[in-house]
């Protein structure tokens, strides 16, 4: 079986690579770059040189694959609308090559907050943080494909990590003091590359149309809690700031999103077995300079 991976070389996407390759699936990851390309291509995998922007090259990948899975974003959050219309587009190109094909669709969304209580797969996108991906995506679940959401949270860790949580640590050293905001209780959902690999694997093999699957192992970490462990190996004092004072990152580290995956763990068997955040973060590869 062959599968489509759209950011088949970044962070979470190369993890979704060595997983399917490791069950015997067959790989085309889309390349941007050289060195891109050379990545997909080191890890075992046919490379298709195109981008998120380049919907010829999308609709190649997804019409020569039995499915696709879609990880890539723009992550520009200097310019986040253009990015997530972006991401818009991509999704319907490939959904519309797999219409009426019954193969598997699978695309990445984020964590959502629930307007009370722990965010479910059952609760439905929030319009006030609009990334398009679950709009763009299950509307094809009426077109025979067999799209199904996987929502990531907020940090999705590892070695290699280059998101929110470095983020953090180089603010930390920049500014000199390891801040949250507020009191720190909001709370972020969390998920190894890894496990979340195979969360991408498992929802490949057996989520039906229209399912929102949790690839999240860890319902909500506090943010007080990543910002001591940053200031003890930095070796700085731990407080409150604005969140101005964390420029673009501060909306999203105000943000309390709690999120269970109790419904995705039960409908997969998916299981989540690698470090949790705050053991992955107490490590000196978070910290070298």
């Amino acid at each position: 079986m062959k599968i489509f991976v759209t950011g088949a070389s970044g962070f979470v996407g190369s993890a979704v690579v060595r997983e399917l390759l490791e069950h015997g699936y067959q790989v085309i990851g889309l390349a941007r770059s050289e060195a891109g390309a050379a990545r997909i291509a080191s890890a075992g995998a046919e490379v298709l040189r195109g981008s998120l922007e380049d919907s010829a090259s999308l609709q190649r990948g997804a019409a020569a694959s039995d499915g696709v899975i879609h990880t890539a974003f723009i992550h520009d959050f200097s310019n986040y609308a253009a990015s997530v219309a972006a991401d818009g587009r991509a999704i319907e190109a490939l959904g519309e090559v797999l219409s009426g094909s019954g193969r598997p669709l699978l695309v990445t969304s984020g964590a959502v907050r629930a307007a009370s209580g722990v965010a479910t797969e059952d609760t439905p996108a929030n319009p006030s943080f609009p990334r398009r991906s679950e709009a763009s995506a299950l509307p094809f679940a009426e077109r025979g494909v067999r799209v199904a959401v996987v929502r990531l949270p907020p940090t999705v860790h590892g070695e290699g990590d280059h998101g929110f949580v470095p983020e953090l640590i180089r603010i930390a050293r920049e500014k000199r003091v390891s801040a949250f905001v507020g009191e720190g209780s909001n709370r972020w959902p969390a998920v190894h590359r890894l496990d979340a690999a195979r969360a991408f694997r498992l929802a490949l093999e057996h989520a039906p149309a229209g399912t929102r699957v949790h690839a999240i192992a860890e319902e909500g970490i506090p943010t007080r809690a990543i910002a001591t462990v940053i200031g003890k190996r930095l070796d700085l004092p731990v407080e409150p700031r604005p969140i101005e004072h964390f420029g673009w990152l501060g909306r999203f580290l105000s943000f309390d999103v709690p999120s269970s995956s109790a419904k995705t763990r039960q409908l997969l068997g998916w299981q989540p077995v690698e470090a949790d955040l705050l053991t992955d973060l107490d490590h000196p590869r978070y910290f070298a300079e």
